[in-house]
């Protein structure tokens, strides 16, 4: 099953480094955030990745040129994986993007996560959530810093979906989906922002499972957070 990587957004808030490159190449300990990310799914054996670009994808593509060969297919070999740079347009919004990747790969169930957050969530764990319930859509809950959102649930799931409303506080949305293909009805067009109509609409049907995860989860939008993540990967294995 392929997971893909939101990779493709501007991130103006992390400016004094993503003027120069994209977001989720910037690095934690010499390493990519890029990299993080796809090698935490590579010990859950998720051996193939798409990583679904816009701003820069340019950087993302030669960076995988440098130390990687291609297979007879075009796509970058990983280690024991392959890695394909989709560009999906420095405009689109998230759920284009995703929509953009279904239609091209001719996806059914794949992973979907950011590329500017670090977890040691259980992607095994995970996709048995999914699996055990009847939703289209799973999400990793988690408990974040109150500056972020909150999501409402019983017991697995998702009642109310409410993307970064500061006002509440609880569990939010860290990323780390399973998803199936028939998401891409909820998507309008490649201005959608998956946060906003596809889930709260999958939410409110009663089709937004959840799996809660007690364990490690940052996010990167700040020099502050970047530093934060660098002294607790240097203290701990995610």
């Amino acid at each position: 099953m392929k997971s893909l990587i939101l990779a493709g957004g501007k991130g103006t808030r992390f400016a004094e480094e993503t003027r120069f490159k994209p977001k989720p190449l910037i690095e934690i300990n010499k390493l990519p955030m890029l990299i993080h990310i796809i090698d935490h799914y590579m010990k859950f054996d998720v051996k193939e990745f798409v990583i679904l670009g816009g701003y820069k994808h340019e950087m993302i593509i030669d960076y995988f040129q440098n130390f990687c060969k291609k297979n007879k297919s075009g796509e970058f070999i990983y280690k024991t994986s392959t890695v394909q740079v989709l560009n999906t347009g420095e405009e689109t919004m998230t759920g284009g993007r995703v929509k953009q990747a279904i239609q091209e790969l001719k996806l059914t169930n794949f992973f979907l996560t950011y590329g500017d957050g670090i977890s040691n969530v259980d992607i095994s764990k995970l996709y048995q959530s999914h699996k055990l319930s009847s939703c289209l859509s799973t999400l990793t809950a988690v408990r974040p810093p109150a500056r972020f959102g909150r999501l409402e649930l019983e017991d697995n799931l998702v009642v109310s979906f409410g993307e970064k409303n500061q006002s509440q506080e609880g569990w939010i949305n860290g990323g780390f989906f399973v998803m199936n293909s028939k998401i891409v009805d909820y998507i309008s067009d490649d201005q959608t922002i998956l946060e906003r109509e596809p889930l709260e609409t999958l939410a409110k049907e009663g089709k937004l499972n959840s799996y809660k995860h007690f364990g490690f989860w940052q996010p990167v939008d700040t020099i502050r957070e970047k530093e934060l993540l660098e002294k607790i990967m240097k203290k701990e294995i995610l």
